[in-house]
């Protein structure tokens, strides 16, 4: 009963300090591949961490993905000026983050396209209510906003919207 011993203190440990059993875990993976092992594997939290790890880099993807939408979508319908800078370095952030992610786990490549229409409708909420923030939602706006779409090129490339028209101060 030694071994259901050692597992028991292997799923505890689980729930009380997850980075030292992660380093057990994997000492003890690298021991059984190399015919070596009589440390207990916590298999079922072992195949959960691994499959929550890819999960993880997917969740990151999204997020990244909604970011670049919702600023790209304030630069292209804001009139503001001051913060622009800001939100070009935000995209530009995110789109190294992603190629970072891409790099290390290229099968989310294909994931790009769909989670950019799945996010779209996240970004635009927190655009407009940014842009509400400011008062520069109309109801145009507001449509055009709605109706905007960017391409995988537009959302992973260099490409910036062009800047909305300042608005004008009086009729003429």
């Amino acid at each position: 009963m030694v071994e259901s011993e050692d597992m028991d203190n292997t799923t505890k440990l689980y729930d009380e300090d997850f980075v030292l059993w992660s380093r057990e875990q994997a000492e003890a993976l690298r021991a059984a591949a190399r015919g070596a092992s009589n440390q207990a594997i916590d298999w079922e939290n072992v195949a959960e961490e691994i499959e929550s790890l890819g999960i993880s880099d997917k969740r990151e993807l999204r997020s990244q993905i909604c970011r670049i939408i919702e600023q790209l979508l304030k630069l292209q319908f804001s009139r503001t000026r001051d913060p622009r800078l800001g939100w070009e370095g935000s995209i530009d952030d995110a789109r190294d983050q992603i190629e970072r992610l891409i790099e290390d786990s290229p099968s989310l490549r294909p994931e790009v396209a769909v989670l950019i229409s799945a996010e779209m409708r996240r970004g635009f909420r927190k655009a407009v209510r940014e842009l509400e923030k400011h008062g520069e939602v109309d109801p145009a706006t507001l449509n055009s906003i709605q109706t905007a779409a960017y391409t995988e090129e537009q959302i992973l490339g260099d490409w910036f919207p062009p800047e909305a028209e300042p608005q004008s101060c009086g009729s003429e």
